[in-house]
């Protein structure tokens, strides 16, 4: 889309299903001949607000977009699996015997993880062999959770072919083993938020996630009736060498937050006597729970603003959101502090980065209308700092994980 007469940015249309089933369809004919049982899709994911809070037992809350993965599926009569992907050349073939910890390494490492799991944790008591191909509409790398939507997909595939239950409860089940493909399998340190929202969530809400229990409630947020949109930007940011960062990040926050309690984490009004206590054993810990006890805190604030209809007013605790995660978690770059910086200097009301951040997107709330000349302030700056192109996409809170054909 041109926005402009200077600056041409660069819009990622709505997933149109049809077309990604169609193509999906197309691979699958191409490298395996026939046609699949069927072809499921999942969406990516934006959150909202409740960052580097789930693998502490937080309550968090993503939101489905309109972008997700399609799956073609055929089972097979063997235990061989075959996984092809628009976005590569590179194939995947081996056994169900074959999948474990570590293995297969690579993009395949998920769907073949997938099935691992689903078989691993007895929620599908036999896996057959498959074939599946794979086509994305999320862009990769961008935080969005492409590989949760993939996983998503595959599993609800499985579930549906081979009879296991898809209601609300299933579908938990069904997250719970993407997951443990993820961390297992993969190697990634992922929790449950992701995948629940791909399975989970319900157009026109966000979810409510509490990453304790893992049960969910859905809020209605409709940022059109509000006459606002909600801008996702994917910075195209290089994803920096930050794997041990992240973990030790997360290690000393997990290990402090057991110490500490669920209870104490989200109901002691006292933040600063918490902190007091940490500071007398590990002052280096002092920022990060810093953050993580008053991003538990925001999501109670912006939840409790979403149930009064006032989604206008959720631009500030957006914008403290992003500070404690510059400042106190420290997990920014110069790409997701220059989209923030831009968007707030063009009028968004909220902006800050999302996901897990070294990289990746950053949300901004902005009135109806204003799309255009926000996206193009930010690919402006972003190309006056001689950074990426960013790309755009409307977070529109949209259906979870379904079958197309």
């Amino acid at each position: 889309m041109t926005a402009g007469t200077d600056v041409v940015t660069d819009w990622l249309a709505p997933t149109d299903e049809q077309r990604l089933a169609t193509v999906a369809t197309g691979l699958f004919a191409d490298r395996f001949t026939g046609r699949p049982d069927g072809v499921w899709f999942a969406p990516g994911r934006v959150n909202l607000i409740g960052e580097h809070i789930d693998y502490v037992g937080g309550r968090v809350l993503p939101f489905a977009l309109p972008h997700g993965t399609a799956v073609a599926v055929r089972l097979r009569d063997d235990d061989v699996i075959r996984c092809v992907s628009t976005a590569t050349e590179r194939a995947w073939t081996g056994t169900i015997g074959d999948v474990g910890p570590g293995d297969p390494r690579g993009w395949a490492a998920y769907p073949a993880g997938v099935l691992w799991a689903l078989r691993y944790h007895d929620t599908i008591a036999h896996v057959p062999g498959m074939d599946i191909a794979v086509h994305s509409g999320v862009p990769r790398g961008s935080g969005l959770s492409s590989s949760a939507a993939l996983e998503c997909a595959l599993a609800l595939a499985v579930a549906e072919m081979l009879g296991a239950p898809t209601d609300d409860h299933g579908r938990s089940l069904l997250a719970r083993d993407c997951v443990a493909a993820e961390n297992i399998v993969v190697g990634a340190q992922t929790g449950g938020m992701d995948q629940s929202a791909a399975l989970r969530a319900r157009a026109g809400h966000a979810l409510l996630l509490d990453c304790t229990d893992f049960t969910v409630e859905h809020i209605p947020l409709d940022f059109t009736a509000a006459g606002l949109e909600l801008l996702v930007i994917n910075t195209n940011a290089p994803h920096r060498l930050a794997d041990g960062e992240y973990g030790r990040r997360r290690a000393s926050v997990e290990r402090i937050s057991k110490r500490i309690g669920p209870q104490l984490l989200r109901d002691e009004p006292d933040v600063d006597a918490i902190l007091r206590t940490i500071a007398a054993t590990q002052p280096v810990a002092v920022p990060r729970m810093r953050h993580v006890l008053t991003e538990i805190r925001r999501v109670d604030t912006v939840v409790a603003k979403l149930r009064a209809g006032a989604v206008a007013d959720i631009g500030e605790d957006l914008n403290r959101s992003g500070e404690s995660l510059r400042i106190d978690y420290e997990v920014s770059c110069p790409e997701l502090d220059n989209a923030v910086t831009a968007a707030l200097d063009a009028g968004a009301l909220g902006a800050r980065m999302t996901g897990g951040g070294f990289g990746g997107s950053a949300i901004a709330l902005i009135t109806a209308g204003s799309s255009d000349a926000v996206s193009q302030a930010i690919t402006r700056a972003a190309r006056d700092r001689d950074l990426p192109a960013p790309q755009f996409l409307a977070g529109v809170p949209s259906r979870a994980a379904h079958r197309l054909t």
